[in-house]
């Protein structure tokens, strides 16, 4: 983040997205969704999209599997140059379509401060250097595009155990929650929002145990690959 120059959530940050199929729309609905990002830009094989106000991701999207691209869309400005749209201005990049989308020819136009290549190899190598040397961090792709092998090797260990995740210790969790809640309650002297108390009580289901172990292997594989950038500075230095 200091690297970046960016601070705070990903709430409010104004993200640009090259691609809607599988990885840029689930990028970019969890990000709008989940995350309270706003997707300002897409940019599809016909075109782009821009809104400074935010753009509907699902609403994009169902226009693209209709149409077969990003044309005729009326909720939004329309641009026929779509790999211009990477140069606009933006907090978060996600080049998520082709390879070598981010190239010498156009790295010096690159606003964002921070890249993250959802694409296999959207940023040429001399692209990379003149990133580098400006200051815009990238996230390489082989770490952002590591949760679908990652998730897989979750489904391998459960298939090899046959039970499913949290089979074993949901209920306990349920128990241990609902006394949270109630010792909360008794100390207050008054009753916790249902909403409030729902939460505490509710005991993980498989997806929020596989999204907690992706999490961790992600935070994990982070810090490795700050500590080897660290190291590789220094040696240069």
């Amino acid at each position: 983040m200091s690297l970046t120059g960016l601070s705070g959530s990903l709430y409010g940050k104004r993200v640009i997205v090259q691609g809607l199929g599988n990885v840029g729309y689930y990028a970019s609905k969890i990000l709008q969704e989940e995350d309270g990002a706003k997707i300002i830009g897409i940019i599809e094989h016909d075109g782009a999209l821009i809104d400074a106000n935010g753009l509907s991701v699902e609403s994009v999207r169902e226009h693209v599997v209709e149409t077969g691209g990003v044309t005729g869309y009326a909720k939004a400005k329309f641009q026929t140059n779509g790999l211009a749209a990477l140069e606009l201005e933006c907090d978060i990049l996600i080049p998520a379509a082709l390879e070598g989308q981010i190239s010498a020819t156009n790295a010096a136009n690159i606003k964002a401060p921070l890249i993250c290549e959802a694409a296999n190899g959207p940023i040429t190598f001399e692209a990379d250097q003149i990133l580098n040397q400006r200051g815009i961090v990238v996230l390489p792709d082989a770490y952002v595009n590591a949760g679908g092998v990652t998730v897989s090797y979750f489904e391998w260990i459960r298939n090899l155990a046959h039970i499913r995740f949290g089979r074993m210790e949901r209920r306990y969790d349920e128990v241990r929650g609902k006394h949270m809640a109630d010792a909360l309650e008794s100390m207050a002297g008054s009753k916790l929002p249902e909403v409030v108390r729902d939460e505490l009580v509710r005991g993980a289901d498989e997806l929020n145990l596989v999204r907690s172990g992706f999490d961790d292997t992600m935070r994990l594989a982070n810090q490795q690959i700050s500590k080897s950038a660290k190291s590789y500075i220094v040696t240069i230095a």
